[in-house]
């Protein structure tokens, strides 16, 4: 069937939601007119809730252990050249407190799957953050997790949890993970964190190995039907010690065209202009931001391990990536007309300003 692409642009701007074959249909036969349309109207649809507001989380890397052996990943468990780090919950505390005096009011702690961040470890530090400093939002992004384990941290003050699904294709996710992973587990996770009231973050690669459009327009409907309050997306960039080590990278004009869909299938939602995108292109996270976007999170690490957190070659991790260079990011983003913004930034208050 032949898709009027524009009429779609309209369409999903209206009703925030299309067929699988519509998806697809915007993803493969975008032409520049109607790709410039999509960028405008997703503009004006975050203009519309946001202003010109960019909102700033502070990264904080805790430990690239990682029990975990996904294929694309470079921590997984097999890499023998990956050189391993972890935190000290004091060392965590630290670099909260140095963010807090930078401005900072939402923390986010990321990690690989390691055993020592256990229930009472985790907890004991997300306790002490809330504690210092009870204006902040702490967000983890530790993997899968037993619903005990994140009803614990919850209770805890853990606000929100960023859980990437990767694919919502059952079949891609197999292709992707080791076969101790499933992609129910996966599900069952974002479900629990849902339920249990957290703020919830899902997402996925951008060009990864094996995936269709099929498997886009997939996403995209899985987002549209569990309507996170956060997604994060960006592209596939391989790693040298990896088995995906010769796929090629996604591109900065497919993350950009899905960054504008998401935000006219989600208006309300957080989405961050991603590290990968500054990765692939040295304006990459302010072509993100012209394209929907409004969340950038500069790293706030000891500068000796940002390196060493290395998911994909040629990572950037100096510059206007570090947090305490905040005025330079807050230039870049100053000349493309918008201003970083150093609030919480909660979802349920910004639902309540879309409405």
């Amino acid at each position: 069937m032949n898709y009027d692409i524009n009429l779609l642009v309209h369409k999903l701007a209206d009703v925030h939601s299309l067929s699988l074959e519509e998806y697809e249909a915007l993803i493969t036969d975008c032409n520049p007119e109607s790709s410039r349309l999509l960028r405008e109207l997703a503009v004006k649809t975050r203009r519309a809730i946001f202003g010109n507001d960019v909102y700033i989380r502070g990264l904080i890397e805790i430990s690239n252990i990682c029990r975990n052996d996904c294929l694309y990943c470079g921590i997984r468990r097999s890499n023998s050249n990956c050189e391993r780090y972890r935190l000290t919950p004091d060392e965590i505390l630290a670099c909260a407190d140095e963010g807090y005096g930078l401005g900072f009011r939402t923390f986010v702690l990321q990690g690989g799957e390691d055993s020592y961040f256990n229930d009472d470890v985790l907890g004991g530090i997300v306790r002490s953050i809330k504690s210092n400093h009870p204006d902040c939002a702490v967000t983890l992004s530790m993997g899968e997790r037993s619903f005990g384990s994140y009803r614990y941290l919850r209770e805890c003050g853990a606000d929100r949890y960023l859980l990437r699904h990767e694919t919502a294709d059952p079949e891609h996710y197999s292709r992707l993970h080791p076969s101790e992973m499933s992609y129910s587990n996966r599900m069952k996770c974002l479900h629990n964190l849902r339920e249990l009231g957290y703020q919830v973050g899902c997402g996925f690669m951008v060009g990864s190995p094996f995936q269709t459009v099929r498997n886009l327009s997939e996403d995209l409907k899985f987002i549209e039907t569990f309507k996170p309050e956060m997604c994060g997306i960006g592209p596939f960039i391989p790693h040298k010690d990896t088995p995906f080590r010769d796929y090629p990278s996604g591109t900065l004009e497919m993350t950009c065209k899905l960054l504008s869909i998401i935000r006219l299938i989600h208006p309300p939602v957080l989405l961050p202009s991603t590290t990968a995108l500054g990765t692939i292109d040295p304006l990459g996270r302010e072509k993100g931001i012209m394209s929907g976007a409004n969340v950038v999170m500069p790293n706030l690490s000891p500068v000796s391990v940002r390196k060493k957190y290395e998911l994909y070659d040629n990572k950037i991790c100096t510059g206007e990536e570090s947090a305490q260079c905040r005025e330079c990011l807050s230039n870049r983003m100053r000349k493309i007309g918008y201003e970083i913004v150093t609030g919480r930034g909660d979802f349920s208050a910004v639902r309540e300003n879309s409405r």
